[in-house]
């Protein structure tokens, strides 16, 4: 299966460039199994507000609750050379592991001069490809990022950020400092859809996933079985363990609000049974992996030739997730962090 297998063409027009006004007020594409729901498994055109009479009472919603730090920096090697920072996650003793973009690459020891004050002192460089930093600062690293950092919008949004970005690029629920970049099915979610799924007897849960730099990167082999997905970190708690078998018992369905939060609960599962797990992850999800841990996905859509969408054409089919993109871009759906989402059931064989 080669990377080529998941291109589609997508008018640049379509890429959202900013959120709506309202964020429950996003496009919905209700993508039913093949063979059910509506007549011939159609296609249905709804809205996100539309979620609660999708949905059944004592259904689980799991949201992930990380929260995006500003990690983008910027400043000057001692030789001038201006250098630009993505923090790909946060270490002890302010120390962090970073992205760069320089012309040249810094040597270990070199310190780089940021723009908002303090160095940066290059320690190290991974196999793949990342930076380790420590920060010379007079407040911790988390702390000073808040006021010194920049929002690291995805590189498709072609703008600098705003000040409703600062609001509009985190979720509602977002309490777990340590992403850069949003788990953006969850940015549909306002207080009263929250309210209204509530009435409705649905029930919520969290997981956590900090979403790194590495999201961004475009896979660079065409053989996808030969890809090295990149490390994040997950934390899968006790009490969302049991709330998930509650479910399951009650015949309630569990629904995974992104890619994030089913990656993480796939990769909690041992013998197929959901247990904690706090650490990091790797997993790689590709047409022919079977998904055992949710029964339904919501999420925007994905980019062409991307991880994230071979994840959600092995958990729906290729063909129908390529023949509801073909839809999305005929009915100018709106692309990608800040565009509209997809409800989405599995195929024969999986959960």
């Amino acid at each position: 299966m080669k990377k080529s297998d998941f291109h589609y063409e997508l008018p640049e027009e379509l890429i959202a460039q900013a959120p709506l006004p309202e964020r429950s007020a996003s496009r919905l594409l209700l993508v039913p199994p093949g063979d059910a729901g509506l007549s011939n498994g159609e296609f249905a055109d709804m809205g996100v507000r539309d979620l609660p009479s999708l949905l059944q009472p004592g259904d689980l919603l799991v949201f992930n609750d990380t929260r995006v730090i500003p990690a983008r920096l910027f400043g000057n090697k001692a030789t001038g050379g201006r250098v630009e920072i993505l923090i790909e996650r946060l270490l002890a003793n302010n120390e962090a592991r970073a992205q760069l973009g320089v012309s040249k690459s810094p040597k270990p020891g070199s310190r780089i001069a940021l723009d908002a004050g303090g160095e940066a002192e290059v320690l190290a460089r991974d196999d793949a490809g990342f930076w380790h930093l420590r920060f010379h600062l007079p407040e911790p690293l988390e702390n000073w990022l808040l006021h010194a950092g920049r929002l690291p919008l995805p590189p498709y949004i072609q703008r600098e950020p705003g000040a409703d970005d600062a609001e509009r690029y985190q979720t509602v629920f977002a309490r777990q400092v340590g992403a850069v970049a949003a788990p953006t099915a969850g940015l549909h979610f306002d207080a009263a859809l929250l309210d209204a799924l509530r009435a409705r007897g649905i029930e919520f849960g969290h997981v956590t996933l900090h979403v790194g730099a590495g999201t961004f990167q475009p896979m660079r082999v065409d053989d996808i079985h030969e890809h090295r997905m990149h490390s994040e970190w997950i934390n899968v708690g006790a009490e969302l363990v049991q709330q998930v078998r509650r479910t399951r018992a009650s015949g309630g369905r569990v629904v995974a609000i992104g890619t994030t939060v089913l990656r993480a609960l796939e990769s909690a599962l041992v013998d197929g049974e959901l247990q904690p797990f706090a650490g990091d992850t790797s997993i790689f999800i590709f047409p022919g992996y079977r998904i055992r841990s949710v029964d339904a996905l919501l999420t925007n859509f994905h980019l062409p030739e991307s991880t994230l969408l071979m994840l959600v054409s092995a958990f729906a089919g290729k063909e129908r997730i390529f023949a509801a993109y073909e839809h999305a871009v005929r009915e100018r759906y709106r692309f990608f962090s800040y565009g509209d989402a997809m409800l989405l059931f599995p195929a024969q064989g999986q959960a």
